[in-house]
């Protein structure tokens, strides 16, 4: 049976399309049906037995996807490998990369490790989003990292009710909320004060953004729980974005339901490592301290 991939990368940057290249290459030589996304054919300059595929079934009954770039080609990649359910591995040619799982000076062994078959796969939670507005649907998706809800105006205070469980929680004059994975605890959720949550853990996070509140603490639920977010009808209107990728204008009355997806993101795992280890990798935590070792 012939194994197949997927690569995707960043084609404006020289250094990814230099790595792309050598990988596409090395993987054929295995004797891999390689596929690469149309738009970004023509600027890696394959072998004509290399295949240029476009759309949602981009990544349809391949083994494997791999990501070359930073955490926004990840999150590309992820929009293809999902509905395929095809595992997904990132190479980190950006700054921090923390959705990856190797580092581009460990590209060769990253890719004998493929041909060896040399790897698990693990599931990463999702969320699934809806909004409506006077009765009719105006935007449905899902995101890995974070579904957000944004002022949309930067003068003006964004005025949302947040159920949760069916029940009220709280009416935030804010800038926003930030409604994310475990897997997203790393990124905007982080930077909104929320709290890091190992992958392994399945809840779901609430991170007001600026809340001009009494409680405005961020929250863990359970995965099982259901975040409906409301747009004050007399407020501005807001921005619905999931992932930093895709984003809907939300006019005041809209209303917008968070909920723990359906389908997962599968992740490569080359090699168990402690989360405790990526942390300190990724945000170059002090270790040591600033003091140094006491004996």
């Amino acid at each position: 049976m012939t194994r197949s991939a997927l690569l995707v990368t960043h084609t404006g940057r020289r250094q990814s399309t230099q790595h792309a290249r050598t990988v596409a290459l090395d993987l054929i030589a295995a004797g891999f049906d390689v596929r690469v996304i149309a738009d970004e054919a023509a600027d890696l300059a394959l072998p004509d037995e290399v295949i240029a595929v476009e759309g949602p079934d981009a990544a349809e009954g391949v083994e494997i996807v791999l990501a070359l770039g930073g955490d926004g080609t990840f999150l590309r990649a992820a929009e293809v490998a999902r509905p395929a359910k095809a595992p997904l591995l990132g190479i980190n040619l950006g700054k921090v990369g923390f959705l990856a799982e190797a580092e581009v000076e460990h590209i060769d062994e990253v890719i004998a490790d493929i041909i060896a078959g040399g790897y698990d796969v693990d599931e990463r939670l999702t969320l699934d989003v809806r909004a409506e507005y006077d009765g009719r649907l105006i935007a449905e998706s899902w995101a890995l990292n974070e579904v957000t809800v944004e002022k949309g105006q930067r003068a003006q205070m964004l005025e949302l009710l947040v159920d949760v469980d069916g029940r009220p929680l709280s009416r935030y004059g804010c800038d926003g909320v930030v409604c994310a994975t475990p897997t997203g605890s790393t990124a905007y959720a982080f930077s909104a004060g929320g709290p890091v949550v190992w992958p392994g853990v399945e809840a779901l996070l609430l991170v007001p953004i600026s809340a001009h509140a009494l409680f405005s603490k961020p929250l863990v639920t359970a995965p099982t729980s259901t975040f409906v977010l409301t747009v004050d009808p007399y407020t501005s209107f807001a921005v619905l974005c999931c992932d930093g990728r895709r984003t809907w204008d939300l006019p005041p009355g809209s209303r917008v339901t968070v909920e723990r997806g359906q389908l997962p993101v599968r992740l490569v795992r080359l090699a168990p490592r402690p989360f405790t280890d990526t942390l300190v990798a990724k945000f170059e935590l002090p270790v040591v301290g600033w003091r140094g070792n006491r004996r």
